[in-house]
C-alpha cells in the first residue's frame, strides 16, 4: 500500500462537499468505477446519479474508483500496488460487485487497464467465483455493448432508475450458483448476460446469435416512465472537474427531433421533461449554495418555459449556463437572462455545411434562420459563437463545403461588425466533427469516411477559413474518430484487440498483432438484411430507422442490398 496514493485519494475527499459521499457497510459491497481519470467522472452527471442511487439502497455500500491519472500510475508501478478504491482505499478485487459507468464508447479502451491494475482478469469466462461480479451501464451500452460483452458478466441496457434497483435486489438476495444467479438476472427487464449468448460469424459480418436454454430471444431497452421519480443533478460537488462551481441539473431526457446521425434522438425514447417545479426546486437549491446553475439536456431550448425558469434564476440572484440553443427556437427571455448571467458564449449546431446536408440529416432548419439566430444573439451583444459541423456526412460532396465556408463567413460578418460598434472583441469557435455511423440511427447502415479523405477536407478548411481574424477552427481527430466507430459498431471480437492494445501499449501494433482489418468494419455500407452486432436488443423502432434511411438516401438505398 503506498501511502503516496493514499494521501492523494484523502486530499480529493476533502475537496468534495454535498449528501452524495458513500456510506461503509452493507450486505453487499459496490465499487463503481469509471473508466476515465477523475476529472472526467466528477463531470459526468449520470455516473453521479448512480452513485447516488446505489447508496440509496438499503444493506448497499457503494464507494468510487477512477482510472489513476499519471502521477498515481507511475507509483502503482513503482510499488507494485493494487488499483484501490477512494472512499474506503480497498483493492477492488476485495468488492462483491464492480460497476462501470460509461458514456462514451472510447472508454472501451481503458477497460482492460483497470481490470489489470486492480489484479482481476478481464475475461469474465475466466474469472472465478470468488471474484467480483462484474456489471456496466450506461449510454454506450445502450447502443452497443458487444466489443466489451467478453468482460462483463452482466449488463444494464436502458436507463438506471427502472434497470438497477430489482437486479440489486436480486443481488442481495443472492442464489445458490453464479450461474443460476446470471440465469435469473437475464428475466428482469433491461439485463442482458452476454455469457448466455453464442455470436457465429462469416468474415466480417456476424450471422447469428444464439440465446441459451431459458434466455431471452431479445433483450429489452428500458426507459424510466416517470422522470420526476428522482431529480437527477450534482450529488457531489468538486473543484476537480470541468464544471467547478456549477451545479447541474438535468430538465429534460432525450430529444424530440431525432436527427437522423444522433443516437440521443432514438435512444432515449420517448422524449420526457421533468416538470418545471422539480426543476425549479433543484435550480434554486444550487442558488442558494452560492452556485452556478447548469441547465443539461439534449435540447435545452426545447424545454417547456425555459425563458421564465431562466429568469427565475436571475431573480433569485443566481446564474446560469446551457449546453447549446437549438437554432430555431431562440427564447428571447433566456438570452436576456443569459447576458444577466454574463454568459458571454453560445454554442450553435447547424452540423450540415449545405441546405442539402441539412436536410438529409432532418436537421430541420435553413441558412435564414441560422443568420436570424446568429443576429439575435449578437444583438444581444453575445459575440461569441461556437459552431458545430459535420463533415464526412453520407453523399458530401465539395459544393456541401463550400457551402459550409461560405456560411461560416456570413456568420463571421456579423460578428465582426457587431464587435467593432460594441468596441470589444468577439469571436467563433467552429468545431468540426467527422461523421460516426451510430447504431440504432437512421444512418447506422452508412460507413464512415476513410481518414486520408477527411484530412484532405480539414485541409481544405483550414486553407479557406484557417487565416481568417476573429475565427479560431479546432476538428476531432480523424484517426480517433475512427477508433470511435469501430468501437460504435463492432462485435465481440474486438475485445481481444483491446487486451492486445493494453499488453502491448500501442493500437496499431495490437491491430497488426490481432490481424484485424479495421477498414473493412468502419468504411463499408451496412447491407440493409444484415444482422448487426446490437440486433438483440429490442430498444428501436427499425421500420422507422430504416423509412428514415430511405427518405434521406433515397435511390442510393437500392445500391446497399435492397
Amino acid at each position: 500500500m503506498s501511502w503516496k496514493i493514499i494521501e492523494r485519494k484523502r486530499t480529493l475527499l476533502a475537496g468534495e462537499s454535498g449528501p452524495g459521499r458513500g456510506k461503509s457497510g452493507g450486505r453487499l459491497s459496490c465499487c463503481l468505477v469509471y473508466p476515465n481519470r477523475y476529472h472526467s467522472a466528477m463531470s459526468n452527471l449520470g455516473f453521479q446519479a448512480v452513485h447516488a442511487m446505489v447508496n440509496a439502497q438499503a444493506e448497499i455500500s457503494c464507494d468510487r474508483a477512477y482510472l489513476p491519472d499519471r502521477d498515481e500510475l507511475e507509483e502503482l508501478q513503482r510499488t507494485r500496488g493494487t488499483l484501490l478504491s477512494l472512499e474506503g482505499q480497498r483493492p477492488l478485487s476485495s468488492f462483491d460487485l464492480i460497476a462501470f459507468s460509461i458514456s462514451f464508447e472510447s472508454d472501451y479502451l481503458n477497460l482492460p487497464a483497470i481490470f489489470r491494475l486492480a489484479g482481476i482478469e478481464p475475461y469474465a469466462a475466466k474469472r472465478s467465483p470468488l471474484q467480483p461480479l462484474v456489471l456496466a451501464g450506461g449510454a454506450a451500452l445502450f447502443l452497443n455493448p458487444e466489443p466489451v460483452a467478453p468482460f462483463l458478466d452482466l449488463v444494464c441496457i436502458g436507463e438506471a432508475e427502472p434497470t438497477l434497483p430489482p437486479l440489486l435486489e436480486l443481488l442481495k438476495r443472492g442464489a445458490p450458483s453464479r450461474e443460476e444467479l446470471l440465469l435469473e438476472a437475464a428475466q428482469l427487464p433491461g439485463i442482458y448476460v452476454p455469457s448466455l449468448y453464442q455470436p457465429q460469424y462469416d468474415g466480417v459480418r456476424q450471422v447469428a446469435f444464439h440465446p441459451a436454454p431459458g434466455a431471452p430471444v431479445k433483450v429489452r431497452r428500458v426507459w424510466d416512465p416517470d422522470p420526476d421519480s428522482r431529480p437527477t443533478v450534482t450529488e457531489i460537488h468538486t473543484d476537480a472537474t470541468e464544471f467547478s462551481g456549477m451545479h447541474l441539473v438535468e430538465i429534460s431526457r432525450g430529444c424530440p427531433r431525432a436527427c437522423r446521425f444522433c443516437a440521443a434522438g432514438f435512444i432515449y425514447l420517448p422524449y420526457r421533461s421533468r416538470s418545471p417545479e422539480l426543476v425549479r426546486q433543484e435550480v434554486l437549491k444550487g442558488v442558494a449554495q452560492g452556485r452556478k446553475v447548469g441547465l443539461v439536456a439534449a435540447a435545452v431550448s426545447d424545454y417547456a418555459g425555459i425563458g421564465e425558469l431562466c429568469c427565475d434564476i436571475v431573480a433569485a440572484g443566481g446564474k446560469f449556463s446551457v449546453s447549446s440553443f437549438r437554432i430555431d427556437h431562440l427564447d428571447g427571455r433566456m438570452i436576456e437572462a443569459l447576458k444577466a448571467s454574463g454568459q458571454k458564449s453560445v454554442a450553435l449546431a447547424p452540423e450540415g455545411g449545405s441546405q442539402r446536408l441539412r436536410d438529409l440529416v432532418k436537421k430541420g432548419i435553413n441558412e435564414e434562420q441560422i443568420l436570424a439566430a446568429c443576429d439575435m444573439l449578437v444583438s444581444h451583444d453575445i459575440l461569441n459563437l461556437k459552431l458545430y459541423f459535420i463533415i464526412g456526412l453520407p453523399t458530401e460532396t465539395g459544393e456541401d463545403l463550400g457551402e459550409l465556408v461560405a456560411l461560416v463567413k456570413k456568420i463571421r460578418e456579423r460578428v465582426v461588425a457587431a464587435a467593432k460598434e460594441n468596441r470589444r472583441l468577439g469571436e467563433i469557435q467552429l468545431s468540426v466533427n467527422p461523421f460516426i455511423p451510430k447504431p440504432f440511427t437512421p444512418f447506422q447502415w452508412c460507413a464512415m469516411e476513410p481518414v486520408k479523405s477527411l484530412e484532405k477536407k480539414w485541409k481544405f478548411l483550414q486553407k479557406e477559413l484557417g487565416r481568417l481574424s476573429n475565427l479560431k477552427l479546432q476538428m476531432e481527430s480523424p484517426r480517433e474518430a475512427f477508433q470511435q466507430a469501430l468501437l460504435s459498431r463492432g462485435d465481440r471480437r474486438l475485445a481481444g484487440l483491446l487486451v492486445a492494445a493494453d499488453r502491448l501499449g500501442n493500437w496499431k501494433e495490437a491491430l497488426r498483432e490481432q490481424g484485424f482489418d479495421a477498414e473493412a468494419l468502419v468504411c463499408r455500407e451496412i447491407a440493409l438484411e444484415e444482422m448487426l452486432p446490437w440486433d438483440f436488443i429490442d430498444g428501436g423502432d427499425t421500420a422507422r430507422l430504416l423509412r428514415e434511411y430511405r427518405k434521406a438516401l433515397g435511390g442510393t438505398a437500392e445500391l446497399n442490398g435492397e
